[in-house]
């Protein structure tokens, strides 16, 4: 009896108990800040912080969109959660209280060590997610989302940056620009491939260490392990194209992979292993070194190293890339290892350049085999390639006419295949003005043959894709005359959408290609009235019918009025449009370039009015008959009655003359 009533007892206490914990942790909740009461302050967009006017707002939106959009607020801000104001200054938020195994991971890794010890620039949870809007990192438009990574991490990590401004003790540079073009960038950025490898690929997301520590996925002893989360066969891969003695001396062993693929800057290389340039050096060293080439003659295979020491400095030096890197086709088979190893692909280091290259006139003639096609050599050079920025690289732009002119100019390989068209062009540009820019003044902007043609993009004016096709001229001028094209589009020569382009002018119809003169020059001004002739023929014929055009055919002809004097070069108009030079007030400016005293009176004068135009020039074309056919009649009726008077004056004369002679006898 006494038992059972202990028992009753006891489970009405334990009710009594957990009546009173619910009752307690209801009153905790309803005394807890809700949503909606930080959003009463925190959604006003212009609340901002006293101490920096730094804003803190809050986006209801965005907050609901976000993996946090269910949590409370308070639930991060804990010391927000208060009866009164919060105070002014809050907490920054602890995340591994929820997170606590990725905190422990973090604050073991050099960024959680920088924040440690204080480092202003060491980068807190909500650098990388954010703060109010965080998304999970599937999602594309979440900064840890695959794609984001590299320019969240380049926010850092990117050349001039604070961080890279302080952090000296940090051994890599241009880290973003390298990746951009290494092939995981290009396979990222380029071509959307998400499985590429990023940031976080190699360096982890949370516990990201120093190369130099044990426990970094870089260390070099981890790096091989690190690169086969992606590359999982990569043994058996480099067994086949690996020389051999590197496997037997370590088996069961990968070398890092770093030893031949730079970090950041991944792309299509060789390994050098023991081929050193000074292994290569030994035997092509040797002035004697030939070898049989196509003909049945001989090609030296000499390396001169004077020339080699001299170009230390050159692209490929400065990036140390060694003999093998280019010359890739080696095997230790082979004596010597390089016997037969064909020529060097570019291609491999310089993808792009290549790819361009191979649909262009140039790469299409070296695909057929064509001898006098160019390849990268005959432009960059072999041994001493250097950047376009130097003065003695082939490729600088005081260059570029010589370059291009050992196969372009007259009786050159390239000169003798082209049908029709330009002759002497090499002669022609040197006379130019962009020619006598280039070389006479020395002038770099100039243009040169490869800003026209592209370097390696060179397609005939006839393909659609080229540069200097009818369609893309003025696209290509514009790239330095960026100011006379946005003229040109407001001018009446500008192609409305949708029409005809052919007929309308392109800057070389008027400035030729390749003889480009200065526009005040008396050779260009002379030719002014033939060039717009080509489209304006019926303009052009009256205007040489007038005192200008007349006085331009002259001897100094140059100096009178010509085309361009009273239209306009570049801004011409429609002469009934208000900002016409020709229209109203504007022509008595115009006129008054040449005729200081010309006033609106003056400018009536019709400049291409001729009488041979009657619906135009009723006037002209009658007093020009009128005048005419006086003119005809006087000289008809005067020369008939000459003709009629030439038979009587004889006659007369004779009768004079017998009249005479009887007289004197």
């Amino acid at each position: 009896m006494n038992a059972t009533i202990g028992k009753r007892a006891g489970i009405i206490v334990t009710f009594f108990l957990i009546v009173m914990l619910v009752l307690v942790m209801g009153s905790h909740n309803a005394m807890s800040m809700s949503n909606e009461d930080c959003l009463e302050c925190h959604g006003d967009e212009d609340l901002t912080r006293e101490a920096d006017d730094s804003s803190v707002y809050v986006n209801a939106q965005v907050l609901a969109k976000s993996v946090h959009g269910e949590q409370d607020c308070v639930s991060c801000h804990q010391d927000a959660d208060t009866e009164d104001e919060h105070p002014p200054e809050l907490k920054r938020v602890d995340c591994s209280e929820c997170h606590d195994d990725i905190g422990a991971v973090y604050e073991k890794s050099i960024h959680g060590k920088a924040r440690s010890r204080g480092d202003a620039l060491a980068p807190y949870c909500s650098s990388c997610h954010g703060t109010h809007d965080i998304l999970p990192p599937d999602n594309p438009k979440s900064p840890v989302y695959v794609t984001n990574i590299p320019l969240t991490c380049g926010r850092c990590h990117r050349e001039g940056s604070p961080m890279t401004k302080t952090h000296e003790d940090i051994d890599q540079h241009n880290v973003l620009k390298n990746f951009s073009m290494s092939m995981h960038g290009k396979g990222l950025l380029k071509s959307g491939l998400i499985v590429a490898a990023v940031c976080t690929s190699c360096h982890t997301s949370h516990n990201v260490r120093p190369h130099t520590d044990p426990e970094s996925t870089t260390n070099p002893k981890n790096v091989a392990k690190t690169c086969m989360h992606c590359h999982a066969n990569i043994e058996n891969t480099h067994r086949k194209v690996i020389r051999k003695s590197l496997w037997e001396k370590e088996p069961h062993k990968i070398p890092s992979c770093i030893e031949c693929h730079q970090p950041h800057e991944q792309s299509k290389i060789g390994y050098q292993g023991k081929l050193s340039d000074a292994y290569c050096l030994k035997c092509h060293s040797n002035p004697n070194l030939v070898m049989p080439d196509e003909e049945g003659g001989v090609k030296s295979l000499y390396v001169d190293t004077d020339e080699y020491d001299e170009f230390r400095g050159t692209l490929h030096k400065k990036n140390k890339i060694a003999c093998v890197k280019c010359h890739s086709n080696m095997d230790s088979a082979r004596d010597p290892v390089c016997k037969g190893s064909g020529p060097v692909d570019c291609s491999a280091c310089h993808p792009e350049q290549s790819d361009v290259y191979a649909k262009s006139i140039h790469g299409k003639l070296l695909a057929e085999l064509d001898p006098n096609a160019p390849g990268c050599t005959d432009c960059h050079g072999k041994h001493n390639n250097m950047s376009k920025a130097n003065p003695d690289s082939p490729i600088n732009p005081i260059n570029i006419p010589n370059l291009c002119g050992a196969c372009h100019r007259d009786g050159k390989k390239a000169a003798v295949r082209i049908k029709g068209g330009e002759r002497k062009i090499v002669a022609t540009y040197s006379m130019s003005i962009h020619g006598k820019g280039l070389v006479k003044s020395g002038l770099l902007v100039s243009a040169t043959c490869a800003s026209c043609h592209t370097g390696h993009s060179i397609l005939p004016p006839s393909d659609a894709q080229s540069t200097v096709n009818r369609n893309h001229v003025s696209d290509t001028c514009e790239s330095c005359h960026y100011g006379v094209a946005r003229k040109i589009q407001q001018s009446i020569h500008n192609p409305p959408f949708g029409a005809d382009t052919s007929r309308f002018p392109i800057c070389s119809d008027c400035h030729s290609a390749h003889g480009a003169a200065r526009v005040s020059e008396a050779a260009f001004r002379k030719q002014q009235a033939n060039e717009c002739a080509k489209c304006h023929q019926e303009q052009v014929e009256t205007y040489r019918e007038s005192y200008h055009g007349k006085a331009s055919m002259l001897a100094g002809g140059e100096r009178a009025a010509q085309c361009s004097d009273c239209h306009g070069s570049h801004t011409i108009l429609a002469a009934t449009d208000p900002d016409s030079t020709l229209a109203g007030p504007n022509a008595v400016k115009t006129c008054r370039k040449c005729h200081p005293g010309a006033n609106l009176s003056f400018t009536t004068y019709r400049t291409h009015a001729t009488h041979g135009d009657k619906k135009r020039n009723p006037d002209m074309y009658y007093a020009f008959w009128s005048m005419t056919s006086l003119l005809l009649g006087t000289f008809s009726l005067f020369g008939l009655h000459t003709l009629l008077w030439i038979p009587r004056s004889f006659k007369e004369r004779m009768k004079m003359i017998r009249k005479a002679r009887e007289q004197r006898k």
